[in-house]
């Protein structure tokens, strides 16, 4: 697997916006997180589109995941302007930022960005197969449990997309991520989201992002596993296909390449 080391997290962003870019020559389909890791990445795409007038109409975005709250005898989205909501993440910091610099022909529309439907998640998977799998996934590590998208620690390779109850760490690395809940009681408890099982069967590649001093811990643990083991879930990274680590200097410092 390849292991990339670069100086900061613009830098990072730019290798993962260069690789979403090149995508676009026909239609693309690209898995997209939401959070801290994947803004220098969405800011960078949105300076080359600009730039070099990239076509992103014919782009579509698979969102990761969203909160849910229970809701009669099932699960419902969190408020879309909540601030940890993630379709306002996709909204305002993907599809805003990528669009600005372009004309609306060449824009990313609102209906190519798709999030499973907590009421029938299971479908995600039929409708991810019907846009012909994802060229490329893009992947972010949660600080304390390595939790992709929100696959807790213990989650099956074999997992598809599904409710899930969000583990404590994550919880906990989701209060960091968006401070304005306060308390760790008002972050959400439950999810949609893409099981690991959903990356590794659809991706065609991988790029694993760990940014920031406090990404040390994952982008150290998550080598040293060399295979998928389920207390680590961003070890998923050892079972998918054309899997890449891309880190900056504060999560990566010391890494040197086996000879």
């Amino acid at each position: 697997m390849k292991v990339t080391v670069v100086d900061d997290a613009r830098a990072a962003g730019r290798i993962a916006a260069e690789r979403i870019a090149g995508l676009l020559g026909g239609p693309a389909v690209v898995g997209c997180p939401a959070g801290r890791t994947p803004r220098t990445t969405y800011a960078t795409l949105g300076a080359l589109a600009a730039e070099r007038a990239l076509d992103l109409s014919r782009l579509h975005v698979i969102g990761m995941d969203e909160y849910v709250e229970p809701h009669g005898a099932g699960y419902r989205y969190c408020a879309a302007d909540a601030p940890h909501s993630c379709r306002r993440f996709a909204e305002q910091e993907l599809r805003a930022v990528a669009n600005a610099g372009l004309p609306d022909e060449r824009r990313l529309a609102e209906r190519h960005v798709h999030f499973p439907d907590p009421q029938a998640p299971e479908r995600y998977e039929e409708e991810i197969a019907d846009l012909g799998g994802i060229d490329l996934f893009l992947l972010a590590a949660g600080t304390s449990d390595g939790h992709v998208a929100f696959n807790p620690p213990g989650s099956s390779l074999e997992s598809r997309t599904r409710i899930v109850a969000l583990a404590e760490s994550t919880r906990r690395d989701n209060l960091v991520t968006f401070p304005s809940l306060g308390t760790l009681e008002r972050v959400p408890s439950f999810g949609v989201t893409v099981g690991l099982g959903t990356v590794a069967r659809h991706a065609r590649a991988v790029l694993l992002l760990l940014l920031g001093a406090e990404k040390r811990t994952a982008f150290e643990r998550t080598l040293a596993t060399r295979a998928f083991d389920p207390a680590w879930p961003a070890s998923v990274v050892h079972a998918c296909a054309s899997a890449e680590i891309v880190a900056d200097q504060a999560a990566g410092r010391g890494y040197r390449p086996s000879p």
